[in-house]
């Protein structure tokens, strides 16, 4: 089974015979991938919605591996018991969503001893809720899927302090091992900011200003931090 970049990229992280969870499993390609390598001991595959809850259904029926697969319709993490799984994957979401669903469930989440999680955008607002929620970055992955530009970040109990507050954008870990994708990330990252730096002086709101200076400030980080990287080459 091929699970292309972004799912090898998360299965990656995964530790060997533990219980996995995946959250928002949609056709369960992960957990399927993960009990026919031998990877994981048992897997819990949960969707919220009745489709890809069907779709996950019918293909670990056809894999043959309804005996160590279980397919749970349910919102987040309330598909899951207290201490049941030990890796839990959320991925093919938006940052926000996630930090919904690890909310919901606080307890639970710190019960579980890795979180391998794939914001589609907002991997800032992740990466904050887990500094602030008891939880370190072990690890982050950039991969590259179709021509899209994925981050994956993996984190465990602890307590880290993420000293540069740009950080929090583009991944300690990333900066920290100087990905090789990092300057592609870091001028998507740039881009993107400049974008709505551009949007936000042609709007003729109250609260602007501020949101003018935190652009300006984040821009300048950002060039900073390329201009740090070209240097190191």
């Amino acid at each position: 089974m091929n699970l292309g970049s972004r799912l090898q990229g998360i299965a990656n992280y995964v530790l060997p015979n533990k219980v996995f969870a995946d959250i928002g499993t949609d056709h369960a390609y992960l957990p399927i991938y993960l009990i026919k390598n031998g990877i994981v001991k048992k897997a819990i595959a949960g969707d919220y919605n009745q489709g890809p809850y069907e779709a996950a259904q019918k293909a670990v029926l056809n894999y043959n591996l309804a005996g160590k697969i279980e397919v749970r319709l349910g919102n987040g993490l309330t598909v899951l018991a207290e201490g049941e799984a030990d890796i839990v994957a959320i991925a093919g979401v938006g940052g926000t969503t996630i930090v919904e669903i690890l909310s919901a469930k606080l307890n639970l989440a710190q019960q579980v001893q890795r979180l391998i999680l794939q914001p589609m955008n907002n991997a800032q607002g992740v990466r904050l809720w887990l500094s602030q929620n008891s939880f370190k970055i072990v690890a982050e992955d950039l991969v590259l899927d179709e021509g899209k530009l994925y981050e994956i970040i993996v984190a465990e109990k602890g307590i880290e302090a993420i000293v540069e507050e740009i950080l929090y954008e583009i991944g300690p870990k990333l900066w920290e091992k100087k990905h090789s994708l990092l300057e592609q990330h870091l001028n998507k990252l740039l881009n993107k900011a400049k974008s709505i730096y551009k949007s936000l002086n042609h709007s003729e709101k109250a609260d602007v200003k501020e949101k003018i200076k935190l652009y300006q400030t984040k821009i300048k980080a950002l060039e900073e931090k390329l201009q740090c990287l070209s240097n190191a080459k």
